[in-house]
């Protein structure tokens, strides 16, 4: 498997963890808000091997105590698994990044103990969904068979929304609340152009709007916050 990305050290991706985040390619998703989409499209070439990502996380051991995976899609590599167990051997902790849509491989992963964190990211309501990602239509009984799984106890997880103004309102969160119902812990991410962004002309919210949101997604999980303010 090629690494398409990594960034050495964070204190942000993974909770109460010292980690490094590695990002794989590919997507099957086509947000056109989306920060990484030189890793959507595949025009971002790898930076190194598998093999090399291991003699860094050898390296690493007593400075680093996880490694976050993310993307692209992460879930869309049959190597994913693997890959997980590897690192576990090597005593990091891993978090897991997805858009939920391969909800059998994460079962499996969860089922099996590999991960210790899940970021799942929540795109819009069902109505909107396929145009927020930038596909024509989508079923999206996977990514509820994805939230089942996380609301199911078994792992530490969040999930996420990246709010853009020109594709998220109120109701649409009183329609995400419904859908998470009963999670531990939600995200609002306030979009934050770039040049790698694939469209233009989109924008963050205001403020007072991530708050109004916040407060619609409240009434249905038991922890929000909202990331990317000043």
């Amino acid at each position: 498997m090629k690494i398409h990305g990594l960034q050495k050290m964070t204190l942000l991706d993974f909770p109460r963890r010292v980690a490094c985040t590695v990002f794989l390619g590919r997507c099957d998703f086509r947000c056109p808000y989306c920060h990484n989409y030189e890793l959507v499209d595949g025009s971002a070439p790898a930076v190194m091997t598998e093999k090399e990502l291991f003699s860094f996380l050898e390296k690493r051991k007593g400075l680093l105590d996880g490694v976050a995976i993310t993307g692209g899609e992460p879930c869309l590599h049959a190597g994913l698994y693997d890959l997980i167990v590897r690192i576990r051997e090597l005593g990091y902790a891993v978090k897991l990044d997805t858009n939920g849509n391969h909800p059998a491989l994460l079962k499996k992963i969860l089922d099996d103990c590999l991960v210790d964190y899940v970021a799942m990211d929540i795109k819009n309501s069902p109505e909107k969904y396929a145009v927020t990602i930038g596909l024509n239509k989508i079923d999206l009984e996977p990514v509820k068979k994805s939230i089942d799984l996380l609301l199911g106890g078994t792992v530490e997880y969040e999930f996420r929304t990246t709010v853009v103004r020109e594709f998220h309102q109120a109701n649409d969160f009183e329609e995400i609340g419904k859908l998470i119902r009963g999670a531990s812990r939600y995200f609002l991410q306030s979009f934050t152009d770039r040049d790698t962004v694939p469209y233009g002309n989109l924008h963050a919210p205001s403020r007072d709007d991530m708050l109004h949101y916040a407060a619609i997604i409240g009434k249905y999980v038991k922890q929000t916050g909202l990331r990317g303010m000043d």
